[in-house]
């Protein structure tokens, strides 16, 4: 079983940066994979970016070159930095870890990016 807690989103200007938090209520190396997803209203839930146990990292590529997911092992903890921030990147975000065969998820930040 895994918990995940996550934190920092908000309203931000066009340009800005946000970076969102993830805390795991266990040690984030003995989960096989974490990682941010979204969904915007009408929208599917998409994948944003994801860390494995082994620290590869992958991301769509609509956030490649502003996005950047990390972890800190000490504190269970997996962020997401968010960069030059557009309209487009409005969305409630969601932490996920896969964890064996089981998948859990975060409650949810809603991230909203004004023009």
């Amino acid at each position: 079983q895994v918990q995940l807690v996550e934190s920092g989103g908000g309203l931000v200007q066009a340009g800005g940066s946000l970076r969102l938090s993830c805390a795991a209520s266990r040690n984030i190396f003995s989960i096989n994979a974490m990682g941010w997803y979204r969904q915007a209203p009408g929208k599917q839930r998409e994948l944003v970016a994801t860390i494995t146990s082994g620290g590869s990292t992958n991301y769509a590529d609509s956030v490649k070159g502003r996005f950047t997911i990390s972890r800190d092992s000490a504190k269970n903890t997996v962020y997401l930095q968010m960069n030059s921030l557009k309209p487009e990147d409005t969305a409630v975000y969601y932490c996920n870890a896969l964890h064996i065969i089981f998948e859990y998820w975060g409650q949810g930040t809603q991230v909203t990016v004004s023009s």
